[in-house]
């Protein structure tokens, strides 16, 4: 008996002094001072528990193994001399502080002479994604954060193989916690066709790390250097089908021109920092004609560097804004500097919408960002409410000449830890076609009022302040 009390108290010593290490640790990285208290209030809160959560959701070590800023530059500077007929663009006036911000931070140039086609339904972009990889002839570098083994992921693969049995170069790159249902002998099968297969950032344990931190959340293709896709649209069949309550309405783009060198860069930069294999052929760089009158960035972001480049762009393109911001996001947990943003926008005068889905497919994060709505609403921002389906859309439209559109939601760990890619698209005629999706999308949404909204009971508000509590981790 007395052996089990000193081998209990031995534990509680050991557990004691592994938590205040954690917590040491936790409040020397000089996080965010409140993702620093959430932890904290985690390890305090949830003994033993709490240390396996920071183990799999709160640690930084993982940054040593990803490519560090450095060689990311390296990279870019790299593929842009490639390219004969590069020069830099002076930026239109009204978005040169935008531009100039995301070329200085993140060395993302600007790029001329770009079509731009919008798909907002998922059969519509499979289709033309199809269409594009048909005709490849050289190569085909493809990377989703989910690819599944379903019918939809199915007909990807067989297209893949097919395209390398005619010689083209496959380089697939998938996330490895986004796509972990689908099956590995999925991927080995494309890999001994002849499609080179690689995960992004393997890991060990994929039912405890469904949400792990550094994540590959990036959709993008490119074909023969020529066309590009990206967007918000993964490989899966609810995409294609919806779900049980309604669409699964969601945003991408393709792209024809100098832009998809932008791409085309991102891509073998991943590709390289999960395989450690530079490709630097010209053939990935051909000369691009001059395809539309877009104007485009294409801003990367993660957790590699000081600076947060699609979250400082968003901030910047919010405070130019004079007349309008149209946003979508699956997703809103915002940063205290975006919230402050949008209020004050709207505060001014903006004309601001924030549209989100009715039902969501996570549960914590919809209850989050319930939290947050209320002072939306005190800032005179109108907030609606997709009624049709998941609304997983990424889409910002502001004035008349701004869209940006990409991976990343309005949410701490897309701006923080994941690896995203956003179009910043200056442009008035592609400006006008988002702006006609979003009005398209508000005639299946509901408005909220203020009186709806505050006559929530008291136990859903006290359930979305203790949630809220945890949203820096989320």
């Amino acid at each position: 008996m007395e052996a089990t009390s000193n081998l209990i108290l031995v534990f509680q010593i050991l557990y004691v002094v592994t938590a205040l290490g954690t917590m040491i640790v936790v409040i020397s990285e000089n996080r965010n001072p409140l993702k620093t208290i959430s932890w904290v209030l985690v390890l305090l809160l949830l003994p033993l528990v709490g240390l396996i959560i920071y183990y799999f959701f709160g640690e930084d070590s993982r940054k040593q193994r990803l490519i560090s800023r450095k060689m990311h530059n390296e990279l870019s500077r790299n593929a842009i001399e490639h390219q004969d007929s590069y020069e830099k663009i002076v930026p239109p006036k009204e978005h040169k502080p935008l531009i100039n911000l995301l070329d200085r931070v993140g060395e993302d140039p600007l790029y001329e002479g770009n079509e731009v086609t919008f798909y907002s339904d998922g059969n519509e972009k499979f289709e033309a994604l199809f269409e594009e990889m048909e005709k490849a002839q050289n190569h085909i570098h493809i990377q989703y954060y989910i690819f599944m083994d379903d019918n939809i992921g199915h007909k990807v693969k067989d297209l893949l193989i097919r395209k390398a049995a005619e010689g083209v170069k496959v380089r697939l790159l998938y996330d490895d916690v986004g796509s972990w249902k689908a099956k590995r002998k999925f991927f080995k099968e494309m890999q001994s066709q002849g499609v080179e297969v690689q995960s992004f950032l393997k890991v060990a344990f994929k039912l405890l790390t469904s949400r792990v931190n550094y994540r590959n959340h990036r959709k993008i293709v490119v074909i023969d250097g020529r066309v590009g896709f990206v967007g918000g649209m993964n490989v899966a069949d609810r995409y294609v089908d919806g779900v049980s309550y309604g669409v699964w309405r969601d945003s991408h783009i393709k792209i024809e021109g100098k832009a998809v060198v932008g791409l085309q860069i991102s891509f073998l930069i991943d590709w390289y920092s999960s395989r450690r294999e530079l490709l630097s052929s010209k053939d990935y760089f051909p000369p691009l004609e001059n395809k539309g009158d877009n104007l485009i960035q294409l801003v990367t972001s993660g957790p590699v560097g000081q600076f947060k480049d699609i979250h400082l762009g968003i901030l910047q393109a919010i405070a130019n804004a004079k007349d309008s911001i149209f946003m979508q996001t699956p997703y809103f947990v915002p940063t205290d500097s975006l919230m402050l943003s949008i209020q004050m926008a709207a505060m001014r005068g903006v004309d601001v919408r924030l549209m989100l889905p009715r039902r969501s497919d996570t549960t914590f994060v919809q209850i989050a960002t319930m939290s947050f709505l209320k002072e939306m609403l005190d800032a005179k921002v109108s907030v609606y409410f997709f009624e049709a389906g998941f609304l997983h859309s990424k889409l910002m439209v502001i004035d008349n000449s701004l869209t940006i559109t990409g991976s990343a939601n309005m949410d701490v760990r897309s701006f923080e830890h994941n690896f995203e890619i956003d179009a910043f698209i200056y442009s008035e005629e592609t400006c006008q076609m988002a702006k006609d999706i979003f009005y398209k999308d508000m005639r299946q949404s509901t408005l909220l009022s203020i009186e709806e909204w505050e006559s929530r009971s008291r136990a859903k508000k006290f359930k979305e302040s203790v949630i809220r509590m945890f949203s820096p981790l989320l």
